[in-house]
């Protein structure tokens, strides 16, 4: 019996130590490594050949410059808080559009339900690329939103959308919806609906009840579902490059331009680690959330 809690327990930390750990102390290692004309294009490697010479040599190679040079050089704080204010607000935006939704399907009939949660996942049938590339032909200047606008007098000349900040909220909104509806719509689904009538009973309006009953007790699925979208939307890379412009600053595309364009990985790997980072806290968070919600039930 021991053993098998043991296996049980050993899995998922092994797991985390093959898929997370290890992956996280090579991009460490990188990142405190200096940047050279070579392949890799780092120094200092680790040559187990020279025994254990060459071992404190390598250790003794490693540095913090990397770090350094991020707080010297504005563009990577400015990224960090670009990045970290269009997560907070596309994360605000998807509650105020994804809890009416799961709001609606909570209150639907069970007949309904199944056909609405289908159609609430049915965008996740579809490659996410494909679905970004998508808005690029519904938000351009001759895209669909704006030959609508003007068909019905709305606007007179087309708007400019793309490559905006305002196409990146569109973006991480759309693709990110489900992540808000499907927890808050798990906590409204167990909601009694004998404590609104009790409510109402005691003399609340429908709107009160639900400010008094209803949305604190789905605030675990509010919180759930705000930390399933702001977590990958602060290290978004994808969405701001094909929609936002050039204005659009975010660490996913600086992260991106370091590897590949640069080939600096030192200092790539160095702004990853403090992305790793700022999002533990968050990913900390979201578990002891799970964790009191499990409690709860």
């Amino acid at each position: 019996m021991n053993l098998r809690r043991f296996i049980l327990i050993a899995i998922p930390y092994v797991w985390l130590l093959a898929l997370f750990l290890v992956p996280f102390g090579i991009v460490l290692k990188i990142a405190l490594s200096d940047y050279a004309l070579s392949i890799p294009p780092y120094t200092p490697t680790l040559d187990f050949s020279a025994g254990w010479e060459g071992i404190r040599a390598f250790f003794a190679a490693l540095d913090l410059e990397n770090f350094i040079f991020l707080t010297e050089d504005d563009l990577y704080w400015r990224a960090y808080l670009s990045s970290l204010q269009i997560a907070l607000l596309a994360t605000f935006v998807t509650l105020l559009v994804g809890f009416p939704i799961a709001y609606g399907i909570a209150q639907a009939s069970p007949a309904w339900r199944p056909t609405l949660l289908m159609l609430v996942i049915l965008p996740f049938w579809t490659s996410f690329l494909i679905r970004v590339y998508a808005w690029i032909g519904i938000l351009s200047n001759e895209g669909f939103l704006n030959q609508a606008l003007m068909s019905i007098g709305i606007i007179s000349e087309p708007l400019t959308i793309l490559n905006t900040n305002w196409a990146v909220y569109i973006g991480i909104v759309y693709t990110y919806l489900p992540f808000m509806v499907l927890p808050i719509y798990a906590a409204l689904d167990r909601l009694d609906g004998s404590l609104i009538e009790a409510a109402e009973d005691l003399g609340c309006s429908r709107f009160s009840a639900f400010w008094l009953v209803t949305f604190p007790l789905s605030r675990q699925g509010v919180i759930a579902g705000c930390l399933l979208v702001f977590i990958p939307a602060l290290g978004e890379f994808v969405i701001p490059s094909l929609l936002g412009g050039s204005k659009t600053l975010m660490i996913g595309k600086v992260l991106f331009e370091e590897f590949f364009a640069n080939r600096d990985w030192p200092v790539a790997s160095a702004v990853a680690v403090i992305l790793v980072l700022l999002l533990i806290i968050p990913i900390i968070f979201f578990q002891r959330n799970e964790q009191r919600q499990r409690e709860q039930d």
